[in-house]
């Protein structure tokens, strides 16, 4: 069975406006993900103003172009752009400042989507890391029927993703299913798993209606479907391709005490965050 959420229309940072695919409303059901943006749109004013200088404690947020560029600095003097199909991973750990600005494309296009990890209490504090791979460190993996799979994270087919050493164990995969097709794909037991549909359409199982009654779950756009403790995800495709996400990652299981950009364990540490951003002794490394 898997259920079935549909992203949902906000505004974030200086006034951008995407698409919630889920966030604060949906604990713990994602553990060990916290939230999940759709920022593509081909109009400059719903972008543009970005998100100026924020704190981050206590998660990872990883971000992945696949039409436009983002410009982002940190605390720790590192900047750059990423662009189309590249990926930055942040480790916040103990605590980064930090900036990014989407400026799309030449043509006033955005597209990208970005994902917030947990972090379990015995990391909450680990020194701040990035891990930023471009598009063409991302290997491709192609199936015998014409599936792509873009591996960023994990392991297909003995490929392995150039994201590694995450400690919930993630799984973070762009795959591409040609019409009248199907993809057969093993995930690791317990694991959260969901797929996050980006274009045309595809069957993801079966939901369940008001009546009880199964029915096949043929999605499209901007739909996620959680898999409910399947082993073996199964996407099928009739006439119409289908493009998703399919992510997956250890569940944590512990307390969460989540305002805005930072996410500890307890009240408490929440309290202590926010005072040591105040007065200037957020950075510890």
């Amino acid at each position: 069975m898997v259920k079935v959420f549909k992203s949902m229309p906000t505004v974030e940072g200086a006034g951008v406006n995407l698409k919630r695919v889920f966030g604060f409303s949906e604990l713990p059901t994602f553990d060990p993900f916290l939230l999940m943006d759709d920022f593509r749109s081909d109009n400059p004013d719903h972008y543009i103003k970005g998100f100026p200088w924020h704190p981050h404690r206590g998660i990872e947020t990883i971000t992945y172009v696949l039409q436009g560029d983002v410009e982002h600095g940190d605390s720790m003097g590192n900047k750059g752009t990423i662009s189309n199909g590249d990926v930055q991973w942040m480790t916040a750990g103990s605590g980064i400042i930090h900036q990014e600005m989407p400026k799309g494309d030449a043509k006033g296009i955005m597209g990208g989507f970005q994902l917030w990890a947990n972090l379990p209490a015995s990391h909450k504090m680990m020194p701040p890391r990035y891990q930023e791979i471009k598009s063409d460190q991302i290997p491709e993996v192609v199936l015998i029927n014409g599936t792509k799979i873009k591996v960023i994270c994990g392991i297909v087919e003995g490929i392995k993703g150039p994201v590694q050493d995450i400690v919930i164990e993630p799984e973070y995969l762009d795959v591409s299913v040609p019409e009248n097709s199907e993809f057969i794909h093993q995930t690791k037991e317990s694991h959260t798993v969901f797929a996050y549909i980006i274009k045309g359409k595809g069957e993801f199982g079966k939901t369940k209606d008001s009546h009880a009654s199964e029915k096949e779950s043929t999605l499209g756009n901007e739909t996620l479907v959680l898999f409910d403790n399947a082993r073996n995800i199964n996407v099928t495709t009739k006439g119409t391709a289908v493009r998703f996400l399919l992510i997956s990652g250890k569940p944590i299981g512990e307390s969460v005490a989540w305002q805005g950009p930072i996410v500890m364990n307890t009240q408490e540490e929440l309290k202590v965050a926010f005072e040591e951003y105040e007065s200037g002794r957020f950075i510890k490394n």
